[in-house]
């Protein structure tokens, strides 16, 4: 599925081609911390398909608990994520932030990870899988 999408001031526009069942809510602590609220919401660009058409990111390699680097893609101006992906070109889950893309309203949650994480209140959210830490 093509999509397109911006950041919140309209610096960054880009598309991409994504799978739709790969659209996942995370409960990772770093996700709670990085998006303000209770998870993040990302779907897969397939084959690392996003293509930048305006603007400059920037970016921020956070290193997680079990020692793998993520390149964490922003608007520098408003300071809207993009995207995270495997630093230096390595293969890998490439999540693009589902709040940025102009057709989020087709895109309905398949798959949620680390549930363990998971804020009391937000135990509502069905999906058709459910892992208590990264998916395999």
């Amino acid at each position: 599925m093509i999509v397109d999408g911006k950041c919140l001031c309209g610096q960054i526009q880009f598309e991409a081609d994504i799978d739709p069942q790969s659209a996942t809510i995370c409960h990772c602590t770093d996700c709670q911390i990085n998006s303000g609220t209770a998870f993040g919401y990302v779907v897969g660009a397939v084959n690392n398909s996003f293509n930048l058409l305006k603007g400059e990111l920037s970016f921020y390699i956070k290193t997680a608990d079990s020692g793998a680097k993520r390149e964490l893609a922003f608007c520098g101006k408003c300071g809207t994520r993009i995207y995270a992906k495997p630093e230096n070109g390595k293969s890998g889950f490439f999540g693009l932030r589902v709040g940025t893309i102009r057709q989020r309203r087709s895109l309905h949650p398949k798959r949620q990870a680390w549930k363990k994480s998971c804020l009391d209140w937000v135990e509502f959210i069905k999906t058709d899988q459910i892992f208590e830490t990264q998916p395999k």
